[in-house]
């Protein structure tokens, strides 16, 4: 029961968070709130604010363990872990972190972001996704509840980036079509239909 209920609430939270990153959602509300310009700081707020429910209902419902990786193996996953955080915090610094979290809005009129093909993101096109990825499947130990929510965050993830490819390619054309085809989307080395 605990997984069923972890995976309704993980689809609830991921319908409701991509139909409010829409551009027909923002738009609607830059409409009616003229300019909307705190809409992106609003939008990262409640997303993590409405995530908690489901960290408390993982940490609450009936659980019980899966697996536990010894020693020497759980320090060498922690290891990654904190490889991963570090590689998400240069990833970050290597967009437009001010605008990313939406505080340069609050102060400038929002403008279309420059493509970024530098740094990590010449590895990868996602690499925020893929660290984030890397650091919960680098857990080292799990229980059939965290794990539940690391597969629902995993399928979210690989979802939301299909439809963020789309919103890309629409925002950037044959530049992000040409990044595309040659920096793999998550995993570095693994680019499909290279022509």
């Amino acid at each position: 029961m605990s997984i069923f209920i972890l995976l309704l609430a993980m689809t609830l939270w991921g319908v409701v968070h991509s139909f409010l990153a829409s551009h027909f959602v923002k738009g609607m509300i830059s409409l009616k709130a003229g300019g909307a310009d705190f809409y992106r700081l609003a939008y990262n707020i409640f997303a993590v604010v409405s995530f908690a429910p489901i960290l408390y209902l993982m940490r609450t419902l009936p659980d019980q363990a899966v697996y536990q990786v010894p020693s020497p193996w759980n320090l060498v996953m922690f290891g990654g872990q904190l490889f991963a955080m570090l590689m998400l915090l240069i990833a970050f610094l290597q967009t437009d972190s001010l605008s990313f979290v939406g505080l340069r809005q609050l102060f400038e009129k929002e403008k279309s972001g420059d493509l970024v093909t530098r740094g990590l993101y010449r590895i990868v096109r996602h690499p925020l996704y893929t660290f984030s990825l890397l650091f919960v499947w680098l857990t080292p130990s799990a229980s059939q509840n965290s794990l539940t929510v690391y597969i629902g965050a995993t399928l979210y993830i690989l979802i939301g980036t299909y439809f963020e490819e789309r919103k890309l390619l629409r925002d950037f054309g044959e530049a992000y079509a040409s990044y595309k085809r040659k920096t793999p989307m998550l995993i570095p080395g693994l680019v499909f239909g290279r022509k």
